[in-house]
């Protein structure tokens, strides 16, 4: 953030703080709306997190996922010039987490979660929607889900599948995967045909210890491991971790199948192999260096962005699907020279199977994506101001 106002003589320091500064107060007694008007909150986001989860490091503690939060906070600047104030809370306890987030909440114009551990980060952010009249977002879940959709909805174009038919297999029931299966969901795929993992195999409804956000995909099935689910499975979403995909368990798969390995740094498969063994294929991972990389940042600043520009009360599934549909669509138009000055390596820039999503650099997004969200958030009703 830098000083946006003149301070240089003693009638600025007089308006900027005292006597001055009464009147805005004054105004926000009157009216607590004021406060968009008179002060940074209409444009400031909290990145708070207990360090929980923080990237595929886990529990490191609130102060050591201050640099993570630090990065995060560069990122809502650089794509959305969205000023944050990054906030590591020491507090495990959902409850005191919640408390605090509470507490804090009129400084900001919205609150992103961040690198909380499931199942927790679920009972956190339902919370602190159902608390607060700002919106918040817990970019590990729904960052994450709004990118795979984009990015699976144009692969099965491409494959000439539909998301209603596609049998989907998501090894990973942490916030991601979770998160990606409800919005795939609500977008049309059939429950029955999605079979979600965890470290003990397949969730099933014979299972004793499943948490109600993974009992919801519970299958009646006799299906119990990997290989079991992926016989004919079109669709594979890894959010799990390195190397859990071979050239068995791809050779069970449908014809023309759709591979999502975004364990990062290293995913469940590299794109390499799987071609080795499957020329049918599109592959998706978590990495800059190979095609189709699925980053959050395609996501998050936009959405805030968008619900700012409206001061929406929350970020509803109408905002997520809309930045779902706005992402995709970018790859079916001519990619601007600036994106491709910085990816000097990449030749293929059409529509096809290793252009199945927009990159992070593309300055369309900004425009695109923020415009569809604060339109979705005005047609939803969750809007409490015009388009700017």
């Amino acid at each position: 953030m830098h000083i946006t106002k003149p301070t240089n003589s003693q009638d600025d320091l007089s308006l900027a703080y005292t006597p001055g500064v009464a009147e805005p107060v004054l105004a926000i007694v009157e009216n607590p709306e004021n406060a968009f008007r008179y002060t940074a909150k209409g444009n400031l986001v909290a990145v708070i997190t207990n360090g929980t989860a923080v990237l595929g490091l886990g529990n490191v503690g609130p102060l050591a996922s201050k640099p993570v939060m630090e990065g995060k906070a560069v990122l809502f600047k650089r794509f959305a010039d969205i000023d944050v104030f990054d906030i590591e809370v020491d507090a495990v306890d959902p409850q005191a987490f919640i408390a605090t987030t509470k507490r804090i909440s009129p400084t900001f114009g919205g609150i992103n979660l961040e690198d909380i551990k499931a199942p927790e980060c679920f009972e956190i952010e339902q919370a602190l929607i159902e608390q607060l009249n700002i919106p918040v977002f817990h970019d590990d879940q729904h960052g994450t889900a709004i990118v795979v959709a984009a990015g699976l909805l144009n692969a099965l174009d491409l494959q000439h599948k539909k998301l209603s038919n596609v049998r989907i297999v998501c090894i990973g029931a942490g916030a991601a995967g979770i998160a990606s299966m409800r919005l795939l969901v609500a977008m049309g795929a059939l429950k029955e045909n999605i079979t979600l993992l965890d470290t003990q195999g397949v969730i099933h409804t014979g299972r004793e210890d499943l948490n109600p956000y993974k009992f919801a995909f519970a299958s009646t099935t006799s299906k119990r491991t990997l290989e079991d689910a992926m016989v004919d499975a079109d669709v594979f979403i890894g959010v799990a971790k390195p190397d859990l995909l071979n050239a068995d368990l791809l050779r069970l798969m449908a014809p023309n199948p759709v591979i999502f390995a975004l364990s990062n740094p290293d995913p469940e498969i590299r794109p390499e192999i799987a071609h080795q063994f499957r020329d049918d294929l599109i592959i998706a991972t978590g990495r800059s260096d190979y095609p189709n990389q699925v980053n959050n940042v395609l996501c998050f600043p936009y959405i805030f962005r968008g619900a700012l520009d409206v001061r929406a009360t929350c970020i509803n599934r109408a905002m997520q699907i809309a930045a779902v549909e706005s992402i995709r669509k970018l790859v079916l138009e001519p990619v601007p020279q600036v994106v491709k000055d910085n990816y000097p390596g990449v030749t293929n820039w059409e529509y096809g199977p290793e252009y199945i999503i927009p990159k992070p650099i593309d300055p369309r997004l900004r425009e695109r994506v923020s415009l569809a969200v604060a339109k979705a958030a005005i047609a939803s009703g969750v809007s409490r101001a015009e388009l700017p």
